[in-house]
């Protein structure tokens, strides 16, 4: 016999945590550049020499996207898409013509900034042979290490102020894309509102209506609940699976008490 799920009605104090699961290729590539961007930007704050390579690490894997896929491309569609549905909101009474103005100036800019990169984008940073070195040895477990790369450790070993120089150096011609892609993450997340559902028994399952466009989903819990979800699905339909943390020692298991949470078809 399963327990009532709780409500999330909303509770003074509650903070949630929220799960995201993309729904498109294009999307899953969004948030793994947008995780990068954070990661490197993290790091590279750091002023010990562990941090530097966690920063240049992160850039790497920026590099590694971007040159497999023409993300530029993909990502002034996205902006384009957006400026269209923005543009038709002006005709709708009570929307705040002013913010509006901003924000489709906002999403202007940035095709432009990213429009105007064209294959500078990485460009500077491919023909970069001190880069190159070390993207090609960190395709080898420990591959970076000090005898496998002098020059490597001794750029490493320089003083902060100019590794912190250099890395800026390299982030600058991805600042374009690293934006835009934030702005456009920040459209799609504010473009639907979050509904409280209950999966009975931990389970949910929705079909999404056709032609939704739907690329992302949100599920937010209480950050003291002791469960998590596991999304699988697509555009068409998909299923959230509540699964109940026990510890790192045994493999968590779905669980069969009822579960209130929201959710968000961005």
């Amino acid at each position: 016999m399963t327990n009532p799920a709780p409500s999330l009605a909303p509770e003074q104090g509650l903070q949630l945590v929220t799960y995201e699961q993309p729904l498109t290729e294009r999307m899953r590539t969004f948030l793994r550049l947008e995780f990068l961007f954070r990661q490197a930007g993290h790091h590279s704050s750091g002023k010990g020499t562990w941090e530097t390579r966690a920063a240049v690490g992160s850039l790497l894997d920026i590099l590694a996207i971007v040159t497999r896929a023409d993300v530029r491309k993909d990502v002034l569609h996205e902006l384009e898409r957006y400026a269209v549905d923005l543009e038709q909101f002006r005709a709708r009474p009570g929307v705040d013509n002013a913010r509006l103005a901003a924000l489709l100036t906002a999403v202007q800019s940035l095709r432009d900034q990213l429009g105007g990169c064209n294959k500078r984008l990485t460009r500077q940073l491919a023909d970069c042979d001190f880069l190159s070195s070390v993207r090609h040895r960190s395709a080898i477990p420990g591959g970076t290490c000090e005898f496998d790369l002098p020059d490597y450790s001794h750029w490493l070993n320089r003083p902060f102020e100019n590794r912190r120089g250099d890395f800026n150096k390299w982030m600058e011609s991805l600042v374009p894309l690293r934006d835009a892609v934030s702005k456009l993450l920040w459209l799609t997340r504010e473009s639907a509102a979050p509904v409280e559902h209950t999966a009975v028994s931990g389970m949910f399952q929705h079909v999404l209506e056709r032609n939704s466009g739907a690329q992302l989903l949100r599920v937010a819990l209480p950050n003291t609940a002791d469960v998590y979800p596991e999304i699988s699905g697509n555009q068409h339909r998909f299923t959230v699976r509540f699964q109940r943390w026990h510890d790192i020692g045994s493999r968590p298991v779905q669980t069969g008490d009822d579960v209130s949470f929201y959710l968000s078809c961005c």
